[in-house]
């Protein structure tokens, strides 16, 4: 591990906290609904979509039951919509492969998981959806989903600084996607434009190869998805490979672009937060512990990988790095990335539950494996589009109340009293993560339909069950490919997993933030436990790590940690 090893980490994560930064003070105008200079620009764009809407500029604020309600409404609307539009994909226009319409259940899956913001795909994007699907189907969930979740960490952020009401949910989402998703993603897409991401309504290309074999060449409006699909921290490939393709990352820069634009906003939240709440010492107490544990991974699954493989090294074979070898474990992964790049987008993807692949996860090392599926399992390293710092927030809630109780004060966190109804409704937004996802994935391991899936036996294969199950509930989309996901089993199984994850979870921080925003705040006293101090920072992040630890480590040991072990033994599973 040289120089320009730890550099290709470390510069993009320091550019990643410079842009947020200012990325975080506008995202606080918006949570704060305060007037700004770029009212005027956006302001002639959103007033027709507003008046659509029924809206005024300032629109009718709602409770946190109405705001619900309107987040759960117009998410059905479009979920049968899109699943109307890839049913009936052939005899809509736009489609030269002359592709015909997807099965119901994986449609209802693909629709599901996109309106979720999950992108779980058990299909082949090239060789499935049409042109018009890409687009109608895809790409306009990636905005909306991504609008969906964000809008819901404004209104919780209000509930929590101490307004009564959280917002109007369609004035948030059209600003967000005016403001924010549009502008962002059409300046990515030029970038990945120039970079060599195709961007055409073109049929597929017909090259004659080498050999005399002519070899058909899929394209389409790649660089548009590819945008919004990390901006959005969606993940959802246009092509099977996903971000491993060369068409969606052709270049190291791509690469990087990629990383910053699915971490820009999760961090941006971060700070856009304490300036929501008038206090930005307690941002930087969040983002330094969530920053803690991204490192933290990052750092293990980065040894992992630069180790190699154990049973690899047995046999004598030299896996370090020198020049004329990148060395490590390279099986699964891009050589125009390397195990840097590589290492930092799996840590990424799924802190920020994006769920784009520059990689192969299920050709990691067990222990590099362990990373993506153990931030899935805690689901609140940054997070996606607002969820995972509603989750952090949760584990906040639970910290105050627990600590609260070893010293003897009254459980408070900004200034409002955190009571029986909070605590009720955060345990039951933690319950849900691993009920949802330890359930399914045991009657799996089990059962035929399930175990006929699994391309590895034993260890991995218990891996991949719980990968799938735990992107799912996660929102992320990730897998371990080696599970053959698209049978009716895990097209439903799955599918009812993201709609739990997604809108159980949404729906209760909404009352949690409706609850506090109902109280009077309470003015600080001698008794008043600070949560914006280095110490209840390091009493968070134990929290999380305790609370993960014992839901979720049996089933970890018997998959990865088995699997790491069997291996220092020299035994193949």
């Amino acid at each position: 591990m040289n120089a320009i090893f730890i550099l290709q980490i470390a510069i993009p994560l320091l550019v990643l906290v410079a842009v947020a930064m200012p990325v975080g003070v506008f995202l606080s105008h918006l949570a704060a609904e305060t007037p700004t200079r770029a009212d005027r620009i956006f302001g002639p764009v959103e007033r027709p979509l507003l008046w659509l809407c029924g809206l005024s500029r300032e629109g009718r604020q709602m409770t946190w039951k109405t705001y619900s309600l309107a987040l759960l409404s117009t998410n059905l609307l479009m979920a049968v919509l899109i699943y109307v539009i890839l049913v009936a994909q052939g005899v809509l226009p736009l489609n030269p492969l002359k592709l015909g319409g997807l099965p119901p259940a994986l449609a209802f899956n693909t629709a599901v998981s996109f309106t979720t913001n999950t992108d779980w795909q058990a299909y082949a994007g090239e060789t499935t959806l049409s042109y018009f699907s890409q687009m109608a189907a895809i790409t306009f969930l990636m905005f909306t989903s991504a609008a969906t979740g964000l809008a819901a960490a404004f209104a919780f952020m209000r509930g929590l600084s101490g307004r009564t009401e959280v917002g109007n949910y369609y004035l948030d989402v059209i600003r967000i996607l005016v403001r924010i998703f549009l502008p962002l993603a059409f300046i990515g897409a030029l970038f990945l434009c120039w970079q060599g991401v195709p961007q055409t309504l073109s049929p597929s290309l017909h090259v004659l190869g080498p050999q005399g074999a002519t070899q058909s060449i899929p394209v389409g409006p790649v660089a548009s998805l590819v945008s919004i699909k990390h901006l959005g921290t969606n993940g959802g490939g246009y092509f099977g490979q996903n971000s491993a393709h060369p068409f969606e990352n052709p270049t190291p820069l791509t690469n990087v672009v990629e990383f910053l634009l699915m971490g820009l906003i999760p961090v941006a939240l971060v700070f856009a937060f304490g300036r929501v709440i008038g206090n930005k010492r307690q941002a930087r107490v969040i983002f330094w512990a969530m920053a803690v544990m991204f490192l933290g991974f990052l750092i293990l699954v980065t040894w992992a990988e630069s180790a190699g493989n154990p049973l690899l090294a047995r046999v004598g074979l030299d896996q370090v790095a020198s020049g004329l070898q990148a060395g490590g474990n390279m099986v699964g992964k891009e050589v125009r990335f390397g195990i840097a790049q590589s290492a930092l987008f799996v840590t990424g993807t799924t802190a920020f539950t994006t769920g784009s692949v520059d990689c192969m996860h299920d050709s990691l090392t067990a222990l590099g494996g362990l990373v993506p599926l153990a931030e899935m399992m805690l689901n609140c390293v940054f997070g996606g589009k607002g969820v995972g710092f509603m989750n952090f927030m949760l584990y906040g809630i639970l910290a105050v109340f627990l600590t609260g109780l070893m010293v003897g004060r009254t459980p408070e966190i900004f200034n409002k009293k955190i009571e029986k109804p909070e605590i009720v409704l955060a345990s039951i937004a933690i319950l849900i993560h691993p009920l949802i996802i330890l359930v399914p994935s045991a009657i799996s391991a089990v059962e035929p339909f399930g175990l006929a899936s699994i391309a590895n036996p034993a260890f991995h294969g218990l891996s991949e069950i719980l990968y799938a199950f735990t992107s799912g509930a996660a929102n992320n989309g990730s897998a371990f490919a080696g599970l053959a996901a698209n049978t009716p089993w895990y097209n439903l199984g799955i599918g009812i997993v993201m709609l739990l994850g997604r809108y159980l979870s949404i729906l209760a921080l909404l009352a949690i933030a409706g609850s506090l925003a109902a109280k009077k705040k309470v003015p600080e006293g001698p008794g008043t436990l600070r949560t914006d101090t280095a110490l209840f920072g390091t009493i968070w992040v134990g929290v999380i790590l305790i609370v993960g630890a014992l839901t979720f480590f049996p089933v970890v040991a018997l998959g990865p940690v088995a699997e790491q072990l069997a291996m220092i033994a020299g035994k193949a599973f």
